[in-house]
Order: C-alpha cells, then sequence, then structure tokens
C-alpha cells in the first residue's frame, strides 16, 4: 500500500498531462546519452537502454526525492572503463553490484546527511562545471567519421546540423511565451523530426549511434569467481562507483530542493540508488545514478512527482520492445539542441553576478571545482577536492581569529579571557598569547568566549600546564561549556588540569 501511495503521490496534487509529456521528453534527451555512454566504455548499447530503465523506474518509485531523474550516467560509467578493458563485462556487472550494496549501506547509516558539509561554492563550481561538460559534450556532434577517422563536418552536412540545432533552440526559446500547456522540448524534438522526415533531410540519427531494439532485460548472475582474488579486483571500483554516484546524486537531490522548494530524503535516495544498482548488475545494466541534465529537462517541463520518472522509463522499455524502428530515426540535431539549452538552463548565471562580492577563497573554490569537473569529467573528485580546499581555507581563517584579553584582578590573578576556537589551526598563536615567565602565581584562562575543538587543542592546554607547574605557578580553566568538559573528561589520561566550578556556558555551535 505505501509503495502504490509512492508510486501515484496521492499526498499531492498532480497534473498528469504535464507528468506524462515531461517523461516522454526526458525519455528522448536520456536515450541517446545511454547509448553514448555504453559505447564509449566498451559495453553493448542495451546495456545502457536497460540502465536508463532500471535506474529510472525504481528511483521514480522508491526514492527520496520526486522529480529527480535517475539513469545510465556517464559520471558513474566512466569509473568502470578500466575495469571493461582489463577483465570484461562480467566483472563491471559484479563491480554494479558492490556498488548498490555499498551504497545501500550508507543510507542504512543515515550517512547521507554530510552532503550538507559541502560548501556553497563548491556547488557553483559543480554545476557550472557541469553545465559547461553537458555544452561540449553536444560540440562533439559537429563531428563525423570519414575512412575511420573522427573529423569535423563541413559543407551541406554542417550548415544542416546549425540549421536543425538552431531551429530547436528557437522553438525551446519562444514556445513558453505563448503556451506552456506542452514542454517546449517535446514540441522541438517532434518539429524536426517531422521536417527530416517530411522532406528527405540527410542529417545524423540516433540510428548512427546504435541500434536500440531488443528484449525484456534478462535476468543474468555475474559470470565471475567467488573468490577473495576476484573481490580484491571488484571492490574498489565498486567503491568508487558508489562514491561518485552518491556524489552526483544527491548534489542534484540539494539542487532539486533549491527548485521546487521542498526537501528530498537523502538517505532514502542512497538506498533506492543501491537497489537499483544491485538489479542492473543481475539484469544486464550497466548501472548509474541521479542525472542532473535530464532532472533538469524534468523540472522545466513542469513536473514535479514520481510519475515523470516512472512515464520515462517505461517508455525507454517500450522503444526497446517496439519503438526501435521509429526513435532510430529521430534526428540528432533535435536532442542536441534541446541539450544546448539544458546546459545554458544549467549554468549558475548568479554566481557570475556576485562574484565582485564574493571572498577571494570562494571565487578560487568554484572556479577550481569547474575546472576539475570539465578537465577531468570526474564530479566527485571535483567536489571532494573542492571541499578539502574549502575545510582547509575556513582552518586557516579561524586560526587567525583567536585572540586573549588580558587584565590581573584585585586579588593578584591574571585572566586571559580567550575568544576564537582552539583547534589544530590555532595552536601556535594560542601559545604565542601567555607570558609563563612574568604572569604571577595563579593565572586563570576564560573559555566563555571560546572552546577547546580537538586533540591539538587538549595538547596545547596539556604542555602550557606543564610549563606553568614547572615554573611553581597554577594555571586554571574557567568557563568551559559542556562539551569542552566533556573532551578534557574523555582526555583525563593525557591533560590534568584545574577545571574552576562554574555555570554552564553554552556556544552557538554547541547545538550545530
Amino acid at each position: 500500500m505505501q509503495v502504490f501511495k509512492s508510486l501515484f503521490d496521492f499526498s499531492q496534487k498532480i497534473n498528469y498531462k504535464t507528468e506524462i509529456l515531461a517523461g516522454l521528453t526526458v525519455a528522448m534527451t536520456m536515450m541517446p546519452e545511454s547509448l553514448s555512454f555504453a559505447i564509449l566504455a566498451g559495453l553493448p548499447p542495451l546495456a545502457g537502454l536497460y540502465a536508463a530503465f532500471i535506474m529510472g523506474l525504481v528511483t521514480a518509485v522508491f526514492g527520496g526525492r520526486p522529480g529527480l531523474i535517475s539513469g545510465g550516467a556517464g559520471a558513474t560509467v566512466i569509473v568502470l572503463i578500466a575495469l571493461m578493458r582489463s577483465h570484461g563485462i562480467e566483472y563491471v556487472f559484479a563491480a554494479v553490484v558492490v556498488a548498490g550494496v555499498f551504497q545501500i549501506l550508507v543510507g542504512l547509516f543515515r550517512l547521507g546527511k554530510f552532503v550538507r558539509l559541502v560548501p556553497q561554492p563548491v556547488m557553483f563550481g559543480f554545476v557550472n562545471g557541469l553545465a559547461i561538460v553537458i555544452f561540449m559534450a553536444q560540440i562533439e556532434q559537429f563531428k563525423t567519421v570519414v575512412n575511420g577517422q573522427t573529423v569535423w563536418m563541413t559543407g551541406m552536412a554542417l550548415w544542416t546540423m546549425l540549421g536543425l540545432v538552431g531551429l530547436t533552440v528557437a522553438i525551446v526559446l519562444i514556445l513558453p511565451r505563448f503556451t506552456k500547456a506542452i514542454p517546449a522540448s517535446l514540441v522541438a524534438i517532434i518539429v524536426v523530426f517531422g521536417l527530416v522526415l517530411g522532406f528527405g533531410i540527410d542529417t545524423r540519427t540516433v540510428r548512427d549511434i546504435a541500434a536500440v531494439s531488443g528484449g525484456f532485460p534478462p535476468f543474468h548472475i555475474p559470470e565471475v569467481p567467488l573468490t577473495w582474488g576476484m573481490l580484491q579486483v571488484v571492490l574498489p571500483y565498486g567503491i568508487i562507483m558508489a562514491g561518485v554516484g552518491l556524489t552526483e546524486g544527491l548534489l542534484t537531490l540539494n539542487l532539486v530542493d533549491e527548485i521546487t522548494g521542498t526537501k528530498g530524503r537523502g538517505n532514502k535516495e542512497c538506498i533506492a540508488q543501491g537497489g537499483a544498482n544491485i538489479l542492473n548488475g543481475f539484469f544486464f545494466g550497466m548501472g548509474g545514478c541521479p542525472m542532473i541534465a535530464q532532472t533538469l529537462v524534468n523540472l522545466s517541463a513542469g513536473a514535479r512527482s514520481r510519475l515523470s520518472g516512472i512515464i520515462a522509463s517505461v517508455t525507454i522499455l517500450l522503444i526497446v520492445l517496439v519503438g526501435a524502428p521509429v526513435i532510430e530515426r529521430v534526428p540528432m540535431a533535435a536532442l542536441t539542441g534541446v541539450m544546448i539549452m539544458v546546459a545554458i538552463g544549467t549554468f549558475e548565471w548568479m554566481s557570475l553576478r556576485i562574484i565582485n562580492k564574493m571572498p577571494r577563497q570562494d571565487i578560487f573554490v568554484g572556479i577550481l571545482v569547474a575546472a576539475i569537473t570539465v578537465w577531468l569529467h570526474n564530479l566527485a573528485l571535483a567536489v571532494l577536492i573542492g571541499v578539502i580546499v574549502s575545510a582547509l581555507v575556513f582552518a586557516w581563517e579561524s586560526a587567525k581569529r583567536i585572540r586573549a584579553r588580558k587584565y590581573i584582578d584585585e586579588e593578584g590573578v591574571k585572566h586571559y579571557e580567550l575568544f576564537g576556537p582552539l583547534f589544530f589551526g590555532s595552536v601556535t598563536a594560542f601559545n604565542e598569547k601567555f607570558d609563563v615567565k612574568d604572569d604571577p602565581v595563579n593565572v586563570i584562562i576564560d573559555f566563555k568566549d571560546s572552546r577547546v575543538a580537538d586533540m591539538s587543542g587538549i595538547e596545547a592546554l596539556n604542555k602550557l600546564t606543564e610549563r606553568y607547574r614547572k615554573a611553581g605557578k597554577q594555571l586554571s580553566l574557567k568557563h568551559l561549556s559542556p562539551d569542552c568538559r566533556l573532551l578534557l573528561k574523555n582526555a583525563a589520561d593525557v591533560i590534568e588540569v584545574n577545571i574552576v566550578e562554574d555555570p554552564n556556558y553554552s556556544v552557538v555551535t554547541d547545538k550545530i
């Protein structure tokens, strides 16, 4: 019953016409991409279409984000190219299953929340880099194969391609000004398809990529030896694929949250992705993850429920079963034009408008993430590097903020009122604040506006305490927040300090 309710989203009002048309549009844009990446990895073309069907259907029904579209994505397939070349397709299917298991574990242990650690500059870089990658992939459609070599189109072939792409872009731009009843992308594909078919225009079609005719996804247990050696080969690829898929998926989920103003469930999406990838491994699919380009096509068409994703995946299966003769004649120019508009819509133009108002380090991080995304086509690595650089920048800036106000009270006790966190980055500056030699016998460090954050901070207090003890003086700590007290208590074997009894003081970060 829960699955049935999830399938039709009775809890919200659905525009069924919009959802169905959006699903059809998504299917048309997803097919050539899934085929292209399957061929790029050396896999059978149908492995890409089966992945689009299985990933799309399972995540649409059981995923944590209505409106999110999953399929046979290039981000995850690229990880498997080396494995395909070295060990063959059966090991690829085994790696996809392993990736699915890890993704389910991430969801069950509720680790999807760590996507919140991705800063906004990294998100800007991720989205902008992806937009550039999508656009550059469409430029490749202006190449053709001559005598076994890939060269740029020339002459009439080039002008025909440019004209049809331009017509597609024009329809996508202009039609919404008159009506939004039908997705402009779908209308553009149909119009260009009709012109090519009606006038017999010679141009590239889906058939030039690969044949799409086939049957139902066959059940297939990966034919690999159940040995430790096999697991050593498959495990690294499976873990990397799982990480890439979850990174792209959860960031796409966050992007959809921002666009729709609603909240998705990251851990549920992780489990759905994992289940879909396990099915891929057993049903001849190359695996995949959420696809940001197709998701944006879906949202721009007005879809907001699970139904559009279900329609898209079922449409792909029907095309494989019975619709291949028609779909194979769809001109690539129409699909290229739609994806160019998706790239333009994906780019965060706002980031260019506010770039002069952003801190220099944030600008650097955003450009770095975008550059890595474009250069390596590895979204997970780009985001990981961006997060690491952002964390280091934050640590450096926080380290410079530790300050101390010093005074001696009427009883001759010297007080150091600290401001800012005591952690690995600020330890050096912290030690420079104290004058052990000239301080009086009793010294108090007031942590009312500070906190001990990590083991480096504890060790710094330990060494400072020893310095005062050797000088025959007593160091006391005052106004420690409860979490700092607990931290010092757990490190009792490392440090022994005198903590002055005082009321519990909490700071803002205690509740984060």
